[in-house]
């Protein structure tokens, strides 16, 4: 049970992050007011929320009965204001366009009532210019999640210029509150922290791919088997804080040189031809085999919350 419960949210925009949104409020025991401007999207989201709620129970990750209180907590709406109708909370999953996201924060900050938080979804812009020049910019925030935030619980965290700090704080709390794991970060850089990080590691792969140095699986297989592994676990620096015995710093002190001979050699600009794309795509359908993306998904959701399940079951020591 959460410290929401019985709150109304609104979500705006149902494309593949709107409608896995739908599942943390609703999960969490809040409405959920669902609106999007294309009518069919917005039923088919509501549709697939449902289902998967009922999939889930039907896995064990929701209660018996879960599935049904869930479904009653969606409510479809034909327009946008009465999506907004009594929500704390909109979540705003629009389209990645700067124009597009601006004209639409001017239309929330318009018709949700004055005390609404006005978070957006956005995977890359930042919220500073979001809100440019909106009277209600102080109550304008980022919360990015990470796809499927009802099975990833991770979700960026990041005010722009004028957000208030209480606005920040209610952030935190809810999205706490509703079982995820906000990041709070302190200033706008370009993907965030975990696109960022993805964007790095993905780069130095399509390199690896590109020059011939191995093959799609074995590069898989060194993240599947290896790197993941630790990292589902510890981000980089615990990792680095177990890999010695004086902990990171003496971890970075004694490979630091190493770490930046690495770095001297990565590429910095590898070839993303369509060959080389053609090279990934092959690979790993030959690791995964063919039209196999919707089966991998949902075995990935499945392994996902069975290790997140383990982790609370096994806590790692704290400095508490």
């Amino acid at each position: 049970m959460s410290g929401s419960e019985g709150k109304t949210v609104a979500v705006v925009g149902t494309g593949v992050i709107g409608r896995s949104w739908i599942r943390v409020f609703t999960r969490a025991g809040l409405e959920a007011r669902v609106y999007d401007l294309d009518p069919a999207r917005s039923l088919a989201a509501v549709a697939w929320a449902r289902a998967s709620a009922r999939q889930d129970e039907r896995q064990g990750f929701v209660p018996v009965g879960g599935a049904q209180e869930e479904s009653h907590r969606i409510v479809p709406c034909s327009s946008l204001d009465e999506a907004l109708d009594g929500a704390t909370w909109v979540q705003e999953c629009g389209p990645e366009d700067l124009d597009i996201k601006r004209r639409l924060y001017r239309e929330l900050d318009e018709r949700a009532h004055p005390g609404a938080i006005l978070a957006s979804s956005t995977s890359a812009l930042d919220m500073t210019r979001i809100a440019e020049g909106l009277a209600g910019a102080s109550r304008c925030i980022v919360a990015h999640p990470v796809n499927p935030p009802h099975v990833v619980p991770v979700v960026e965290v990041l005010p722009g210029a004028e957000t208030a700090q209480e606005v920040v704080t209610a952030t935190l709390e809810l999205l706490t509150d509703v079982g995820q794991s906000p990041v709070l970060m302190n200033r706008f850089v370009p993907g965030f922290l975990l696109n960022r990080m993805q964007a790095a590691l993905v780069r130095e792969a399509v390199s690896l791919i590109g020059s011939g140095v191995a093959s799609a699986d074995a590069i898989d297989a060194v993240v599947r088997d290896g790197l993941g592994l630790r990292w589902a676990l510890m981000g980089p620096f615990g990792t680095g804080h177990t890999n010695a015995d004086g902990g990171v710093g003496d971890y970075y002190r004694r490979y630091g040189a190493a770490y930046r001979s690495l770095w001297d050699d990565l590429d910095p600009d590898p070839d993303f031809s369509d060959a080389v794309i053609d090279r990934i795509h092959e690979g790993t359908e030959a690791i995964y085999g063919p039209d196999a993306t919707r089966t991998l998904g949902e075995w990935r959701d499945r392994m996902v919350r069975r290790i997140r399940a383990l982790k609370v079951e096994d806590p790692p020591p704290s400095a508490d």
